[in-house]
């Protein structure tokens, strides 16, 4: 029995070292991996650093877009102003425009006949005028050729005479 007893320690004891064994494998296998998963976690880490920084980075640029764009927005805010006085000023221009044209076309319409008077006076001025001018030709005309006739040598007169009888 004594045999049967060190037969099962020894039974146990091997079995014991190739359970050390495995779980040694087993171990080693598992540093391997928890060393790749180390590695790469190291790697994780540096990448989400400069993720961190390049998101700092933009966070500034991003603020100082949106206070560019906030200046920018205050002056479009002036000039948006500026037109819209343009507009109330064109506006109110174009109501007195309006005004003026209203009361020039109620003036003309009450004044109507009076117009109609003038230009036929100032028809009737300038017919006269014509007449004035025409007569006043036909008076130089008459005396210019008075004015040769006497200046003219007899002997023209007489030659003169003499065609218009023969």
């Amino acid at each position: 029995m004594e045999i049967i007893l060190y037969l099962s320690a020894a039974v146990a004891a091997i079995a014991f070292f190739i359970l050390v064994i495995y779980l040694t494998k087993t171990l080693k296998s598992l540093q391997v991996t928890l060393d790749s998963v180390s590695h790469t976690l190291t790697g994780l880490e540096k990448q989400l650093q400069g993720l961190t920084t390049e998101s700092t980075l933009l966070l500034h640029k991003t603020n100082a877009l949106a206070e560019d764009l906030q200046k920018k927005s205050e002056n479009l805010n002036s000039v948006v102003d500026a037109v819209k006085e343009v507009g109330t000023t064109v506006k109110g221009f174009n109501n007195s425009l309006q005004n003026v044209t209203t009361k020039v076309e109620n003036e003309l319409v009450e004044n109507q006949d009076k117009i109609a008077q003038a230009v036929q006076w100032g028809n009737a001025f300038f017919e006269l005028r014509d007449m004035w001018k025409k007569r006043s030709e036909r008076k130089s005309q008459a005396t210019s050729d008075a004015a040769y006739e006497e200046n003219e040598k007899p002997e023209k007169k007489a030659r003169r005479n003499l065609r218009s009888r023969g």
